[in-house]
This record gives C-alpha cells, sequence and structure tokens, in this order.
C-alpha cells in the first residue's frame, strides 16, 4: 500500500548554507548581505556572496527575513520528551533546518517537570528568543508570556489548528485508518489498540482512525489497552493482551515505544510475531526499524515538517495563522506479516 504525498510537502531547495560554501564565507555573511545588516560587509565579499545567490538560485527564506538577525537569531524549542526517538529525531531536523538559515536552537524537555510546560515557555522567553516552536503536551497550552513579549509560536505535532497560531503536524487519524487497513487486508478479523491515556488530540485521532477501518469494514471494534508511554507502558498492555481469552490477532500500537514494548511481552510469551499476532505502529522512528521483527509503521515525515516550522516562523506579522498536514509515510517491514523473516 503506497501512501499519498501532500501537494505541501515542501521540496528540496537551496539553503544558505549552500551559498556560504559557495561563496567561502560564514552563513552569518550571507545573513547580513541578505538583510543588509546588521553588520556591513565587505565590497568585495558582497559581491561575491550576491554573485553565488545568483548562480545557485537562491530565494531567502522567510524566516531570515523575518527573524532579524539583530537579536539572538535563537530559535527556541519545547518538546514533550526528547528521550523519545521520535522526537530526538525530529529536534535533530529542527536544528539542521534552523542551522541552515542561520540560526541556532535552544532545547528544553518539558517532561522534567510535569504540569510546568508554561515555565518551560516563560524561560525560552526570558532568553530572547527570536521565535518559539512548541510540541505542546496540551491540547490548548498557556503561551501568555510568548504573546505579552510578542514572541512567535508555531506549533509542532498538531493534529488540528489552535487558533491564532501557525502550526505543523501530520493527519494522524487518516495515518493510522491505513495501518489499521492494511493488518484487515491480511485478514485478521479481531484488531486490538494499544494506546496511552484517553483524551489529547493527536491520542483521539489515531483512536479514531483505527476505529473507522474497522467500522468501515464491518468489523466489531478490538480490545482496547491503554498504558503510560514509553516501552514499560507497551509492555505491560502486551501482558494485558496476552491474558485476554479473546486476545486479538493483530494490535495496533499509536506510538514506536509502545509497541517495542509490546513486541517484548510478546516474545517473553513466546507468541510468534506476526504468525500469531501481527503488529503496526504509528511514528516511523529510526528504533522501530531495529527491534525485532522490524515494525511495519506510518512513518512521519520529520525533515519536511522541520523546514516548514522554520519557515511558518518567518510568515508576515500579519498574516493568518496557517495548518499544514502532512501525509505519513506506510513503511511494510516484517511485523505486519508482509516480508519473510
Amino acid at each position: 500500500m503506497d501512501a499519498m504525498r501532500s501537494p505541501h510537502e515542501d521540496r528540496p531547495s537551496i539553503t544558505r548554507k549552500d551559498v556560504a560554501l559557495h561563496a567561502g564565507v560564514s552563513t552569518a555573511v550571507v545573513s547580513y548581505v541578505v538583510n543588509e545588516g546588521p553588520r556591513n560587509v565587505a565590497p568585495a565579499t558582497r559581491a561575491r556572496v550576491l554573485e553565488s545567490i545568483s548562480s545557485l538560485g537562491y530565494r531567502p527564506n522567510a524566516a531570515a527575513r523575518a527573524l532579524k538577525l539583530g537579536v539572538s537569531e535563537l530559535v527556541g524549542l519545547v518538546l514533550s520528551d526528547n528521550a523519545n526517538p521520535y522526537f530526538a529525531e525530529f529536534s535533530r531536523a529542527i536544528e539542521k533546518a534552523a542551522t541552515d538559515e542561520g540560526l541556532s536552537v535552544i532545547f528544553t524537555n518539558s517532561a522534567l517537570v510535569q504540569g510546568q510546560e508554561h515555565m518551560q515557555v516563560q524561560k525560552l522567553v526570558s532568553r530572547q528568543v527570536d521565535g518559539l516552536l512548541l510540541a505542546s503536551t496540551e491540547d490548548d497550552p498557556n503561551l501568555t508570556s510568548a504573546k505579552e513579549a510578542n514572541v512567535r509560536v508555531v506549533m509542532l505535532d498538531r493534529s488540528e489548528p489552535l487558533r491564532g497560531f501557525s502550526s505543523v503536524g501530520v493527519n494522524f487519524r487518516e495515518a493510522s485508518r491505513i495501518a489499521v487497513e492494511h493488518l484487515i487486508w491480511h485478514g485478521h478479523r479481531n484488531i486490538g489498540l494499544v494506546s496511552g491515556s484517553p483524551g489529547g488530540l493527536t491520542t483521539s485521532a489515531r483512536e479514531q482512525g483505527w476505529a473507522d477501518a474497522l467500522r468501515a469494514a464491518g468489523l466489531p471494534l478490538g480490545p482496547i489497552v491503554r498504558g503510560e508511554w514509553g516501552r514499560n507502558g507497551g509492555y505491560q498492555s502486551g501482558l494485558e493482551l496476552l491474558a485476554d481469552p479473546h486476545r486479538p490477532t493483530a494490535v495496533y500500537a499509536i506510538s514506536d515505544l509502545q509497541a517495542i514494548g509490546l513486541l517484548r511481552a510478546l516474545h517473553e510469551a513466546h507468541i510468534d510475531i506476526p504468525q500469531s499476532m501481527a503488529v503496526v505502529s504509528f511514528d516511523g522512528s529510526s528504533e522501530s526499524e531495529y527491534s525485532w521483527p522490524p515494525l511495519t509503521v506510518m512513518r512521519q515525515p520529520v525533515d519536511e515538517m522541520a523546514r516548514a516550522a522554520i519557515a511558518a516562523l518567518g510568515r508576515p506579522a500579519d498574516a493568518t495563522p496557517e495548518h499544514r498536514s502532512f501525509t505519513a509515510e506506510f513503511i511494510v517491514r516484517q511485523s505486519c506479516g508482509c516480508l519473510p523473516i
């Protein structure tokens, strides 16, 4: 099953870093030429940079123009949990996209202080960041400090827009439906769900996609097991599923880490994967490729989303906030039963 690509996904383009390498200068010098300051550039150097811009066909990113590069050249990034491989890979992609535009990133992890995400936002605002990227644990986060300081915020990992802010995310519901439809295609009729705590937009969207696929096929909803996020939560969920006398023959896990914990529980119980129980998960982090068996996944396009997030920071101040929804890529590996082990 091939995933459709969104017409809005960014294509590879010439970056400020490419211009700097071509002209033999730093990205900061390219920024000074593009933005006509804040520092002067020697005429010969300026001419060389302009020639490289013309030769390469570089178009300055709006983020570099709007984040004026005279204040801090810093972007703040708040993640829910950077120990999660998905967020670790997403943050790396964001740092690369920012670096290509002459910006630096300050990271903070809201999971370190439960329920105090707004404090992490306040700390970054106090560092005078030029913009803020937020992968919030809350559907309606407290962004008062950023608004008062006129710091632009772009929301990450959103299944739907947040009024007043630009955002990027994946169509979680559609992606989950595609994943479960694949398990139905394999002949499974009892498909369970491993999820997290109820509530939350992205969690609900993934669960809805699971239910959509089953209802469309005229199948009953399989067992739902909720556990804490992470490997241990998936492991405990696996034990619960194994104790069910009508345990499912396939499971959709809404995160890679939960799926990996589930795999351990199945291995310990000597359950053959995928013959006795197939598994598909969501995120597509690199860890999913090296589990055993390798997980079939819906992969979030972190590189494209990172570039879109940095670009969104640079939209004109009076522009209407925009939500960019990307299409997850379906990657078939061995856990669903398609490939031999």
